[in-house]
């Protein structure tokens, strides 16, 4: 039965991962286009399928671990994921490293959004109240979706290459830093992994922190309609 119950949250976690992950890249090409860099158009990555976003090892590897490790911890893992990224050309884009920041921070706010809307839907809906969250298929999906979702956001802010948030920084640092952090970003994948195995309880607490300030918010917004 404990086998099942992982294998339903692991097919659920990567059923939304797909399509929140899917919108994250999407929204950063879109935004990529909007401000003059056509890269990802001509690449095909404008796309909502998910297919053309889905990395082996950020879209089901990692999330697959967390979800064993998150159960193995009981609950205290945020779970989170990531897609091929799609490809800009931050020469291109209008407002320099100011644009290439926008084009960035696109992604993890849409994933703030999907989070935000499927909260509401759990309210209105009543899965969600104030007293906790309904023990249902329906409450889990939403639930997962606003959790994952929150997981993307409060991740990828993070200002550490090659997650959104360095963004901001390039644009803020001198050209020495930028220098460094492009080094960085070369190895990717190798830092993302670092970062969640390294320093997972680190990390656990930042993120599980964040989202539950950022849940908490939701309430105070909804609390007109909660019961």
């Amino acid at each position: 039965m404990i086998y099942m119950d992982l294998i339903i949250q692991i097919v659920v976690v990567l059923g939304v991962i797909l399509v929140s992950m899917t919108l994250h890249e999407v929204v950063h090409g879109l935004m990529a286009y909007w401000l003059g860099d056509n890269t990802a158009k001509d690449e095909g990555r404008l796309t909502l399928n998910p297919t053309k976003h889905i990395d082996p090892v950020l879209t089901v590897a990692l999330p697959v671990v967390l979800v064993i490790m998150s159960t193995m911890t009981g609950g205290a893992l945020p779970i989170f994921g990531g897609a091929k990224p799609v490809p800009f050309n931050p020469n291109r884009v209008r407002f320099d490293e100011w644009g290439a920041a926008l084009v960035a921070l696109a992604g993890p706010l849409v994933n703030l959004l999907i989070a935000f809307l499927f909260f509401g839907v759990g309210i209105l809906s009543g899965v969600i109240s104030g007293v906790g969250v309904e023990s249902s298929v329906a409450g889990t999906i939403i639930m997962t979706f606003v959790g994952v979702n929150l997981g993307f956001f409060v991740f990828n802010i993070l200002p550490i290459p090659p997650l959104d948030g360095s963004r901001v920084v390039y644009a803020l640092a001198p050209e020495f830093v930028r220098r460094g952090m492009e080094a960085i970003e070369q190895y990717g994948l190798v830092v993302v992994f670092a970062i969640v195995m390294l320093a997972s309880s680190v990390i656990g607490v930042y993120m599980s922190t964040a989202i539950q300030f950022i849940i908490n918010v939701f309430m105070t917004i909804f609390a007109g309609v909660a019961g």
